[in-house]
C-alpha cells in the first residue's frame, strides 16, 4: 500500500471503505516477520470511523493481541472512564497504536518495525481525519514527534503535528496505566482530559499539500516482503468486531 498512489476519499461512505481495505492489508502483512508469527491477532484499532478524537498508543499487550482489540483491560477502563467524565464514550473515538501486532515478551517496538507499521497509521489518520490526538505515554509521544522530550515535559500541552496527509493538534498524555495505582498520576490526568473539550471546539487546522509518503525501509539485499492476502471470514469478523463500519 502507498498512501502517495491513494486518492483521498471525499465521502464518509468511501473513506470507511477505504479503511476497511487498510484493514485488509494490515491482517495480511508478514513485513515483519517475528511479529506475524507470534500473533494471535492484528490489533488493527476500534472505535468511531468519523471521530474527532484519536488515542494513539504504543502497541498492543497480551489481552489485545487475544482479542484482536485495543486497550482492553484496565487501563482501557479507566480511559473510558475519564471520557465519560468530559461528555464522551470510547464511542466517541477511535483507538490505536503504533504497532498493530504485539512484541513478543512486550518489548519495546525495533526501529523498523515502526517504520513498518507507520504507513498504516497515518492511513488511518488520513482516513479518520481526526481533529485531536491524543499521544498515550511516553513511548508513543516520543514516536510521533520524532523526538525524544518526554511526556512529563510535553503533557497537556497541544501542538500542530502532520501525519502523512492529516495535520492534527497532537495533545500528549500520560498514559492510563502510570495513573492506576497513583493517586496524583490520576489527578494530573484528570486535567489533561478536562482540556480536551475546548481543544475539539477549535477550528480545524489548515491542511497540508499532497505530500509523499516513503514505503517502509527494507533491510539492503533483502528483497520487500510480499503482503499474504487475508482470509475473507477473517477479514469479516475483523469489521464486525471492530463496530464502526
Amino acid at each position: 500500500m502507498s498512501s502517495v498512489e491513494s486518492p483521498q476519499p471525499e465521502s464518509a461512505a468511501d473513506r470507511r471503505e477505504a479503511l476497511k481495505e487498510v484493514l485488509t492489508q494490515v491482517q495480511g502483512c508478514v513485513r515483519c516477520s517475528e511479529l506475524a508469527a507470534a500473533r494471535r491477532n492484528v490489533v488493527f484499532g476500534a472505535g468511531n470511523a468519523d471521530a474527532e478524537l484519536m488515542f494513539v498508543g504504543e502497541a498492543p499487550g497480551a489481552s489485545e493481541d487475544e482479542q484482536g482489540l485495543p486497550f482492553v483491560g484496565q487501563a482501557g477502563k479507566l480511559l473510558e472512564k475519564l471520557l465519560v467524565e468530559i461528555g464522551m464514550t470510547r464511542a466517541d473515538v477511535f483507538i490505536a497504536n503504533v504497532l498493530k501486532c504485539r512484541p513478543p515478551g512486550n518489548r519495546d517496538p525495533l526501529p523498523v518495525e515502526i517504520e513498518n507499521c507507520r504507513e498504516y497509521l497515518y492511513r488511518q489518520v488520513e482516513l479518520i481525519q481526526p481533529k485531536v490526538i491524543c499521544s498515550l505515554g511516553n513511548f508513543s509521544t516520543k514516536l510521533l514527534r520524532g523526538e525524544q522530550t518526554g511526556i512529563t515535559r510535553l503533557h497537556g500541552q497541544p501542538q500542530p503535528l502532520t501525519l502523512g496527509r492529516r495535520t492534527v493538534r497532537l495533545y500528549p498524555i500520560f498514559h492510563p496505566a502510570a495513573a492506576l495505582y497513583t493517586p496524583r498520576m490520576l489527578e494530573t490526568l484528570r486535567e489533561d482530559f478536562a482540556r480536551l473539550p475546548a481543544l475539539l471546539a477549535m477550528e480545524e487546522l489548515e491542511q497540508p499539500e499532497l505530500l509523499e509518503i516513503p514505503e517502509p525501509a527494507t533491510p539492503e539485499g533483502e528483497p520487500e516482503p510480499e503482503e499474504a492476502p487475508a482470509p475473507e471470514a477473517a477479514v469479516d469478523e475483523g469489521v464486525d468486531q471492530l463496530g464502526l463500519f
